[in-house]
């Protein structure tokens, strides 16, 4: 069964960074694309990024493009999502997850059920 823990959120002023982490457990992360989700509060589920295996393809959602960072250390069995120059906005609950692979480009469609996600506050 995927498994993916979520962790790395807490609360940063405007124009911080965060580092977000996912890590795989039991299972080899690297056999899969990896994609990042955020909900908001009173929001449906968004796309942010995703990552192929290989790490060779990847997406970004064109309201992160730029500030965010997707990456991945699959000695690690680990998925990265850096976050710079945050924005209110960008405050929500951040999950990632196993996503199709398609034509060798990484497709947000979910391969298992959530999980916890991490909460990122963007506030002053």
């Amino acid at each position: 069964q995927l498994q993916l823990v979520e962790s790395g959120g807490g609360l940063v002023q405007p124009g911080g960074s965060l580092r977000l982490s996912c890590v795989a457990s039991g299972f080899t992360l690297g056999y899969y694309a990896i994609g990042w989700f955020r909900q908001a509060p009173g929001k449906e589920r968004e796309e942010v990024s995703c990552i192929t295996g290989s790490g060779r393809n990847i997406k970004y959602d064109d309201s992160v493009k730029g500030r965010f960072t997707i990456s991945r250390d699959n000695t690690k069995n680990t998925v990265y999502l850096q976050m710079n120059s945050l924005k209110p906005e960008d405050t929500a609950v951040y999950y990632c997850a196993a996503v199709r692979t398609v034509q060798a480009m990484c497709v947000m469609i979910p391969l298992h059920s959530w999980g916890q996600g991490t909460q990122v506050t963007v506030s002053s």
